[in-house]
């Protein structure tokens, strides 16, 4: 773990290597990765609304069956493949590159994941974020999503009352970028609030000084100033702006 500073602008980069915190079910493994884990004393593995970002792994023909959640938004961001949705309200979805799920779990939601034998590997990020209170109303949103830009962040979900595709019900801000190799873009930033930035694919340097994030690792940026994030190679990426100080709730199924 790394921590950066850029002293003319106050902001500090937090760096954590990949995660060693995993599950194998055999045709479904997980990698959970906790943005609180990256800034030293932090007592919370979490980072505010943010609870964890899961790397999902589905091999052709899996299915999870019917289970519930409670009091935690979960979202479903597949780059690559598709993610077959079922559930007790009768919603058949596929979430794929052109869409994105976000399950509002709030009292209670029951869902099935499938992927057919004939569909392709699957690997995706499950995002669990914590609701700013307890036994909403649950709800499921499955939208189309705005094509991708090279090296342009995307806005794929936010706050209620914004103007992403999709909310959740807290102060988290989702976008991602596919960089081309020598690229950079700003991270996304909001006044007072932080910067969790994870590496889905590819390598990249953050900040003035070049901290190096490579494939699956992630870093959180802290306080204010534009940031660069420049790809060494080609590379996908996502950011999350989060309210560190929001309201939140810790009861969720999975997420807590």
């Amino acid at each position: 773990m790394d921590d950066s500073t850029a002293a003319e602008t106050g902001t500090r980069i937090h760096t954590a290597p990949r995660t060693d915190v995993s599950q194998n079910q055999g045709k479904f493994r997980i990698h959970l990765n906790f943005p609180g884990h990256a800034v030293p004393g932090h007592d919370d593995h979490g980072y505010g609304p943010l609870a964890t970002v899961v790397e999902s792994f589905m091999d052709p023909g899996t299915l999870i069956r019917m289970h519930q959640h409670r009091n935690e938004e979960i979202i479903s961001w597949v780059p690559d493949g598709v993610m077959r949705h079922d559930d007790r309200l009768g919603n058949e979805l596929v979430t794929d590159p052109e869409h994105v799920m976000v399950m509002n779990a709030g009292s209670g939601f029951w869902h099935a994941e499938e992927t057919y034998e004939d569909d392709p590997p699957l690997r995706m990020l499950q995002i669990f974020v914590r609701p700013h209170s307890l036994d909403l109303e649950p709800g499921i949103q499955h939208e189309p999503i705005p094509d991708a830009a090279p090296n342009e962040w995307r806005h794929l979900f936010g706050p209620e009352g914004g103007d992403a595709p999709l909310s959740v019900r807290n102060e988290v801000d989702f976008y991602d970028c596919r960089l081309e190799a020598g690229a950079t873009a700003t991270l996304p930033s909001r006044p007072g609030w932080d910067t969790y930035l994870y590496v889905f694919d590819g390598a990249v340097t953050v900040g003035d000084e070049g901290a190096a994030i490579g494939y699956t690792e992630s870093a959180l940026v802290t306080g204010e100033g534009d940031v660069p994030v420049t790809a060494t190679e080609e590379s996908l990426v996502v950011a999350f702006c989060i309210d560190p100080d929001a309201p939140i709730t810790r009861q969720g199924t999975i997420g807590r």
